[in-house]
């Protein structure tokens, strides 16, 4: 197949309403004066998408009718063949329901099921939607902190094993492979996280979102592959946008073999109008579909350009700025990095990365307390770019 994509190429995303690039985005969510930082931070790539992905889409644009869609049972399909070849998981066509993204599915599964007052259990620090979802649908976070052991995040199943025992745990959110702290969980960690939540009649929702981006060294097990008694008693969603690059088509899938399950998240959708299957959007479908199919290539060297990219940052950052630790990377293209041993407080981590270094990141504090002193750096982005926000933070905390 004839090479039809280049990472070091710069995209300029300027007046795209690119939520990572756009200066009004950047001054609400870093300060007024921030609108012109560099940005290592909202998880999308600045690479286009695949060419089988941009070739579907103009096929389907040319037809020039854009109405009312139903499932094609070809998108069912080609997300089946991806996850057998990729995974070795094999999921049945029925199981499959569709969501306009993870995040609003977090909240309807929060919805109906828990009630408020309920608590949902997640593993701090993570990903921060999770906790706003808990907050705002009137339930309560739990708290299963993470553990540093010999320089790595670990579960701490101890933790665990004590909070879940409280009937007001309802639903305990997995997230697999971690954001932030980058941990691609073992089959024995995921083997008895597992059993502990289900021993208490805990339900676990899967987020697997950035399962296809393992970098060497590392395997991604599926939550609900692993034995029958764990696919009955969860839900996985997954989607193509983190892997393709495709966010902003707003199109995701939930797995669920459990009939009963299955059907009363069904009946929740009607009552949303979004349909019993589900629902996404026309061009999220087909950009899916086009990727699952035809872009497993641009994939395979997207993963060795991105661990590079990690090399690159790891590197530089520790060598130069002494003391700092770089937490190593077995999924996402997000890197967890430790400033704490510099000696400075989280305030002033933040404000030398953001008004001397001139670079936007998400920190640490974002994704629970217990990650305060911590960054977060994106680095799907050409190579220059990356060296550019390095070679500025390094000066900055040279000073």
């Amino acid at each position: 197949m004839k090479k039809d994509w280049d990472f070091d190429e710069i995209i300029d995303r300027s007046n795209t309403g690119s939520m990572k690039w756009e200066p009004d985005v950047l001054r609400e969510k870093f300060g007024n004066q921030r609108g012109n930082l560099l940005p290592l931070w909202v998880a999308d790539m600045d690479f286009k998408s695949p060419f089988a992905v941009r070739q579907a889409m103009e096929k389907r644009l040319a037809h020039q009718v854009y109405g009312y869609t139903m499932p094609d049972p070809a998108y069912n399909e080609a997300l089946i063949s991806w996850y057998k070849r990729r995974h070795q998981w094999n999921i049945n066509s029925k199981w499959i329901l569709t969501s306009p993204g993870i995040v609003p599915v977090t909240n309807y599964l929060i919805q109906r099921f828990s009630k408020p007052g309920d608590n949902i259990m997640i593993q701090t620090p993570v990903y921060y939607p999770f906790a706003h979802s808990i907050i705002s649908n009137g339930r309560s976070i739990l708290e299963n902190p993470l553990k540093i052991a010999d320089g790595r995040y670990q579960m701490d199943f101890d933790d665990l094993e004590k909070k879940v025992k409280d009937p007001r745990v309802k639903v305990a959110i997995l997230c697999s492979p971690h954001n932030p702290v980058g941990r691609v969980w073992t089959k024995e960690e995921l083997v008895q996280f597992g059993r502990i939540c289900l021993d208490n009649q805990v339900l676990v929702f899967a987020d697997e979102i950035h399962c296809d981006l393992i970098m060497p060294g590392s395997k991604h097990v599926c939550f609900q592959d692993i034995s029958q008694e764990f696919a009955q008693h969860s839900i996985a969603a997954n989607a193509a946008s983190k892997t393709f690059n495709i966010a902003g088509l707003q199109q995701s899938s939930l797995i669920i073999p459990n009939d009963q399950l299955r059907n009363e998240f069904s009946i929740y959708f009607e009552t949303l109008g979004v349909g019993r299957k589900g629902t996404g959007t026309l061009f999220g479908a087909v950009a899916t579909q086009a990727a699952y199919n035809g872009a497993e290539p641009w994939l395979d060297e997207l993963l060795v350009y991105l661990y590079q990219n990690f090399l690159y940052l790891k590197q530089n950052l520790e060598e130069r700025l002494p003391g700092l630790k770089v937490f190593d990377l077995e999924g996402t293209y997000l890197v967890w990095v430790d400033f704490r041993p510099l000696g400075l407080s989280s305030e002033k981590i933040i404000q030398v990365i953001e008004e001397d270094a001139g670079v936007a990141v998400d920190h640490g504090d974002w994704f629970g307390k217990n990650g305060a002193g911590f960054e977060r750096f994106n680095i799907a982005c050409p190579r220059s770019i990356l060296r550019k926000a390095v070679e500025a933070v390094v000066a900055a905390f040279s000073k």
